[in-house]
């Protein structure tokens, strides 16, 4: 997991530490490295910033001034990825139970593109729920894709949730709107909205979400992007971050060997990483911690 990227951390540690390091030096090293960053799918901005803020750490005179310049190094690094991955803490959990509380129910969009895992994270997160005592009823709102449907229904199967469902071809808002209110009806705490996975590009299907987020008014819209898809996921949910994405959920994370979209996508959207896909199961999806991420890329 995310090999590729403590190589290239491990590299810099040892190419920054291992001799006296001119200015003129570290300039060559930083822009060798940011090379190396782009091939591990870490984005342009974010290899810049990265780049940018190490500049600032790592001159000479500051290198110089210590005799232990490998934890000098280290620490600068684990500095600035914190700095570029770490937002103001969102505990959803606590958000749902404010709304239960209150005889509320708490809705949340899940967007991205087909392919991503998102039908299968939203079981995850279904399930996630229901362990934590929530109940919770899936809207099948993607009515564009052929088999979506039956694919939701049978993962909510498994895990035990209802899903309310139209025919295909059928207004997916209408589908997010009846769910809601279903769970008003029957005391339901949590409803979880399917959308169709759609390119940035398809402005009719971007209209019809917009509509959807329009007519259910959802407490949190939440980005699905796939980790092996390297720069593309980032770039993807930058296009979506025009409907007010309040996080996002990384998935395949346990075969990325990578980890450049787990760098870029926080940045790029100005919000947290919520969760992390770790596997195939229902029970395989984690809460993201920056921490977690830092330490598995640096040497």
């Amino acid at each position: 997991m995310f090999d590729s990227l403590k190589t290239k951390f491990s590299g810099l540690v040892e190419g920054v530490s291992s001799k006296k390091i001119t200015e003129k030096d570290l300039n060559k090293i930083l822009e060798d490295f940011e090379l190396s960053l782009l091939e591990s799918d870490v984005s342009l901005l974010v290899s810049e910033k990265i780049v940018d803020e190490l500049k600032k750490k790592l001159s000479g005179e500051k290198i110089g001034l210590t005799s232990n310049k490998k934890d000098f190094v280290k620490i600068a690094v684990e500095e600035t990825l914190i700095e570029i991955l770490e937002f103001k803490k969102y505990d959803i959990f606590k958000e749902i139970e404010k709304k239960r509380k209150a005889g509320e129910v708490f809705s949340i969009a899940f967007v991205g593109f087909n392919g991503t895992g998102k039908t299968t994270t939203i079981a995850k997160f279904g399930k996630l729920l229901l362990d934590k005592g929530y109940k919770v009823v899936i809207a099948a709102s993607d009515t564009f894709r052929a088999g979506s449907i039956e694919q939701l229904s049978l993962h909510a199967e498994n895990i035990g949730i209802k899903v309310i469902k139209h025919n295909y071809g059928a207004d997916p808002a209408a589908v997010a709107f009846d769910a809601i209110n279903h769970a008003k009806a029957r005391g339901i705490d949590v409803v979880l909205i399917d959308t169709a996975g759609r390119s940035e590009m398809n402005k009719n299907l971007m209209d019809e979400m917009k509509k959807l987020i329009r007519v259910s008014n959802p407490d949190m819209k939440i980005f699905v992007g796939d980790s092996l898809a390297g720069n593309a996921v980032a770039e993807q949910a930058e296009k979506f971050s025009n409907i007010g994405l309040d996080g996002s959920i990384l998935t395949k994370v346990d075969a990325d060997s990578r980890g450049g979209a787990a760098l870029s996508i926080s940045y790029i959207t100005g919000k947290p990483i919520l969760f992390i896909g770790t596997g195939q199961g229902y029970d395989d999806l984690e809460i993201f911690d920056p921490k977690w991420l830092v330490e598995r890329i640096l040497p």
